[in-house]
């Protein structure tokens, strides 16, 4: 009831203004006492597990540095398996299953466009072919929801060519269980980031960066873009080179990622509700015949 009550009173808040003004507060670098004080308020709410990260609390100066904090060597092994596609991110699983129809599941009995998620027909973007999600119809997707304790940076499923970003600006959602309940495309509305990976064993993979209520920003190393900062939607050709597990984004207090993939490549691994680690398996490939 609580979130759902959250939900509503959202939904008279100008969100995006919102989440800009508390982004300036995390981002701001309290005296000494004040910062540890406010870190470790929020380490002991959310139990956020330091024997993980490099450095401590007073490394960080400032919570929003704190929340993209990097995890030390070793402590998220990545499985060698070539025919294992692995957990981009540290989350809980959400909803998975098989794309029908260009929908998705965004919670058990809502569906959810495919084709709005990943721009395709956006009049924002006019060069856009309007049926860029129809090479993953009958495909399958996986919606990974990353909580606040959970380490914040976004890395790849598989190695490969990431041949285009693209900014989507939208709404600032909450995009917890209940928020995908009640708002209808509810991830398909928020601020996103989409990248396009090419992948020699799992075909093209899209990746989905969905930002949500709370700053809402979300930046890539592979372009100086920042997310809610007011810009205009863009389509980036990076054509960069990733490894297995190499990072390609980061998220400014919490949100969501999706994967979509292409008919008849993956068989998920996964159960609704199980925690996922950067890194470990999520799906195996199917191989014809």
């Amino acid at each position: 009831m609580k979130d759902a009550l959250i939900v509503t009173a959202l939904s008279v808040v100008p969100k995006n203004l919102v989440a800009r003004l508390m982004g300036h507060g995390t981002r701001l670098r309290l005296p000494s006492f004040l910062h540890k004080a406010l870190v470790g308020w929020f380490v002991r709410k959310y139990g956020v597990n330091l024997d993980e990260c490099e450095g401590g609390i007073e490394d960080y100066p400032s919570l929003a540095q704190f929340f993209v904090r990097p995890l030390k060597a070793g402590v998220r092994p990545v499985e060698a398996d070539p025919d294992i596609l692995v957990s981009p991110v540290d989350a809980v699983v959400h909803t998975f299953g098989a794309i029908h129809k260009g929908n998705f599941l965004q919670y058990d009995g809502k569906p959810s466009s495919v084709p709005a998620l990943l721009g395709g027909g956006d009049p924002r973007l006019p060069d856009l072919h309007p049926d860029l999600a129809a090479r993953y119809e009958g495909g399958s997707f996986a919606v990974l929801y990353l909580s606040p304790k959970d380490y914040h940076r976004v890395h790849s499923p598989e190695a490969g060519r990431i041949t285009t970003i693209r900014y989507l600006p939208g709404m600032l959602w909450p995009v917890f269980p209940a928020a995908t309940r009640k708002i209808d495309n509810l991830f398909a509305r928020n601020e996103r980031l989409v990248f396009e990976l090419e992948t020699e064993r799992f075909g093209t993979i899209a990746e989905v960066m969905v930002g949500a209520f709370g700053v809402g920003r979300m930046s890539t190393l592979l372009d100086p873009i920042i997310t809610n900062t007011g810009g205009a939607e863009v389509a980036l050709k990076p054509q960069a080179t990733v490894e297995r597990a190499g990072e390609i984004g980061r998220f400014e207090m919490g949100s969501t990622v999706i994967l979509c993939l292409e008919p008849g490549r993956i068989e998920w691994t996964i159960k609704p509700g199980q925690p996922v680690r950067l890194g470990r398996p999520i799906a195996r490939r199917r191989v014809a015949g």
